[in-house]
């Protein structure tokens, strides 16, 4: 999930993601990227990219509204939140100053949590009892542009997005130490793989990273504005993420964010092991 990785997180993915970074990290912690040229997708044009320790950022990102970027990656789990079992920290995202994050625990897991930081710094967290068939991964968390619905999403082949109630934003969520019940889900008009994160561009789109064979970010139209009832959403493919490197091997899509106020989309990439211990941030524009 986002690199949605650790070593003790809980599905086969990060679970392997993990080992492939502790040990790169290990043995080749000054290795670079391989240098690569802008290309254009369709829609976006691409303008440049930077690189983040993958231990601190490999798992997603999100931008303040002063433009400074929030990251997260193996090492962004708290150690009292690691104690109490949540080991996998996913893709975030700040909605009115707030910092929303996706926590899951391990295999036995009935629970997922979200931690909301609040601007001061004071953190709380709210959890879910997972749903019947609902799974226990928690890729990543993403805030409507209203503030009033917070939007995740689980790991693997999917035809939809969760919808929950944004606590602290949204008048009608819990309280902290109840249930954060799902609202009305988001219902896909077609299948999707490995969804890293969500991020809106404005009320009724999302750009969602894919880590499925196409490596690819994806857009999700939405019927209407969510207000906690049921929607659809049509998914249709944005671009291919560029996979760049020096090293050859299985690259895994990560996080993505979209900066509304300067236009500015970016989603990771990781490269293969031992490049790995750089993380990819890749930035576009419209046009």
């Amino acid at each position: 999930m986002h690199i949605r990785s650790t070593t003790t997180s809980t599905s086969p993915r990060t679970r392997r993601t993990g080992r492939r970074l502790l040990t790169a990290a290990a043995a080749f912690a000054a290795l670079a990227l391989g240098a690569g040229t802008a290309t254009a997708a369709p829609g976006w044009t691409e303008t440049g990219t930077a690189r983040v320790d993958s231990l601190s950022g490999s798992q997603g990102l999100a931008s303040r509204a002063d433009g400074s970027l929030v990251y997260r990656g193996l090492a962004s789990v708290p150690l009292d939140l690691r104690i109490a079992g949540w080991t996998h920290v996913g893709d975030p995202d700040i909605a009115g100053g707030y910092t929303f994050d996706a926590y899951q625990g391990g295999d036995g897991a009935k629970k997922k949590m979200y931690a909301v930081t609040a601007p001061g710094g004071k953190r709380t967290t709210y959890e879910h009892a997972l749903d019947p068939g609902e799974l226990l991964n928690n890729s990543f968390a993403t805030v409507s542009p209203d503030g009033q619905w917070l939007v995740s999403g689980e790991w693997g082949t999917m035809r939809r997005l969760q919808v929950f109630p944004a606590p602290v934003l949204n008048p009608s969520a819990p309280a902290p130490g109840t249930n954060l019940p799902q609202a009305g889900q988001i219902t896909l008009d077609r299948s999707v793989d490995d969804i890293q994160g969500c991020d809106f561009t404005d009320a009724t789109h999302l750009l969602c990273s894919s880590d499925g064979a196409a490596k690819e970010v994806l857009e999700v139209a939405l019927d209407r504005a969510l207000d906690g009832a049921p929607v659809t959403g049509r998914v249709t493919s944005a671009f291919a993420i560029p996979q760049r490197s020096i090293c050859s091997g299985t690259f895994e899509s990560e996080g993505v964010d979209y900066d509304a106020a300067r236009g500015t989309l970016r989603v990771e990439m990781v490269p293969p092991s031992p490049c790995l211990v750089t993380t990819a941030v890749i930035s576009y524009r419209r046009g």
